[in-house]
């Protein structure tokens, strides 16, 4: 079972989620595949990511997580101890999403998106200040990554698998030439 958790204002819609999404598919393992459309509330965003995969052992998960999905699925896998896979992971999101709070809109449509003062609070009783078992984790980083420092994510994810990308972006644009490593560490049988 994979679970892919979107960043901040994003959706189900995101470039790699639709990549993982139409990967499974092909590898005939859709119904193996959850992206659900998170919360803008941090804890109501776990609430929902713990009911979808609820009774699903360690061994059979894993989370893929883009920015502040990362660092959820950081908090997920050591809650649950499942593989994570994280997509140019938020290491500190209470500090850089302050200034965010407000109402805005979602990158993929029009709808209303409002982050509230009291979601800074929520993200910081999901902080993960230390990994501990760094062999289930896999870190994916950008170091033309223009909104978080790929420098954080490594030192954050010092011992676990990592893959630097030279250049890029935030968005991690070639993604499609990485889709298969990150179904390899998730334990998708015939990724190439």
């Amino acid at each position: 079972m994979i679970l892919y958790l979107h960043g901040f204002r994003s959706s189900p819609s995101s470039m790699k989620a639709r990549l993982v999404g139409e990967r499974m598919a092909a590898l005939g393992r859709a119904d193996d595949y959850l992206c659900p459309q998170l919360p803008a509330s941090p804890a109501l965003a776990m609430e929902l990511a713990l009911s979808l995969i609820d009774g699903v052992p360690a061994e059979q998960l894993a989370v893929i997580g883009s920015s502040l999905g990362g660092y959820y699925a950081t908090w997920l896998a050591e809650r649950l101890g499942c593989r994570a896979v994280l997509l140019n992971p938020a290491i500190v999101p209470r500090l850089d999403l302050a200034p965010y709070v407000g109402v805005t809109t979602q990158y993929h449509s029009d709808e209303p998106f409002e982050f509230k003062h009291a979601y800074i609070e929520e993200l910081r009783a999901l902080e993960v200040p230390r990994i501990t078992r760094p062999e289930r984790y896999f870190l994916v980083a950008a170091t033309g990554d223009e909104v978080l420092d790929y420098r954080d994510m490594v030192a954050h994810y010092a011992g676990a698998r990592q893959h630097v990308i030279a250049g890029s972006d935030h968005a991690i644009s070639e993604f499609a030439d990485y889709v298969d490593d990150v179904l390899r560490f998730c334990r998708v049988d015939g990724a190439q």
